[in-house]
C-alpha cells in the first residue's frame, strides 16, 4: 500500500524523519548526495543511521539505505528486519527497494519522491510487487519540503561548480 501524505508537524513520523535529515546534512557537508536514513526498531529506538557515501567509499552500492540495513542486521543479529521501520529522505531506488524487500522491512517512510529513480512509487513499485516474497507499506511525503530543499541546494551548488 502506498500513500503520499503532506508533511505535518504533529505526525509521529516527523521525529524519526528529522533524524534522517540530520544524516542528509552530514552527507551534504561531505560533498555526498544528501540522502539520510534511519532504521527504527519497534517504534522505540534508532538501531541504524546512515547517509550516502558513494564518493567517499568509491562504492556504487553505498546508499544510505544499504548502509543502514547492514547496520540494523548487525545490531539485531539477523537479516530479517521484521520489527523495523526505515525512514529515508529520498524515495528508494531499485537497488535499495530490492534490499528492503530482501530484509523483510515492513514499513518504509520517505521524504521526497525521486522522479529519476524512485522504486516505491514514482517509476517502479518494487516494494509492493505481489510477485515478490514480501511487500512493504510505504508512506511518502513526510517532511517532503525539507527533504527536497537539501537535495535542490546540493545540486544547485554542484552546477555552480560545473559538476554533474
Amino acid at each position: 500500500m502506498i500513500d503520499v501524505f503532506p508533511s505535518n508537524p504533529l505526525l509521529p513520523h516527523d521525529q524519526w524523519m528529522k533524524k534522517a535529515l540530520d544524516q542528509a546534512v552530514i552527507a551534504f557537508d561531505q560533498n555526498e548526495v544528501p540522502v539520510g536514513c534511519v532504521i527504527v526498531h519497534n517504534n522505540e529506538r534508532i538501531i541504524a543511521e546512515a547517509y550516502n557515501q558513494r564518493e567517499t567509499l568509491n562504492d556504487p552500492t553505498a546508499h544510505a539505505e544499504m548502509i543502514a540495513i547492514t547496520q540494523a542486521a548487525e545490531v539485531l543479529g539477523t537479516w530479517r528486519l521484521l520489527d523495523c521501520t526505515l525512514y529515508v529522505t529520498l524515495e528508494p531506488c531499485p537497488m535499495c527497494a530490492g534490499a528492503i524487500v530482501q530484509a523483510r522491512i515492513p514499513t518504509v517512510i520517505y521524504g521526497t519522491s525521486d522522479p529519476k529513480g524512485g522504486a516505491c512509487h514514482t517509476l517502479y513499485r518494487i516494494t509492493e510487487d505481489p510477485r515478490l516474497n514480501h511487500q512493504c507499506t510505504v508512506l511518502g511525503g513526510i517532511m517532503q519540503e525539507d527533504s527536497k530543499a537539501i537535495l535542490q541546494e546540493f545540486f544547485r551548488q554542484q552546477r555552480a561548480l560545473g559538476k554533474k
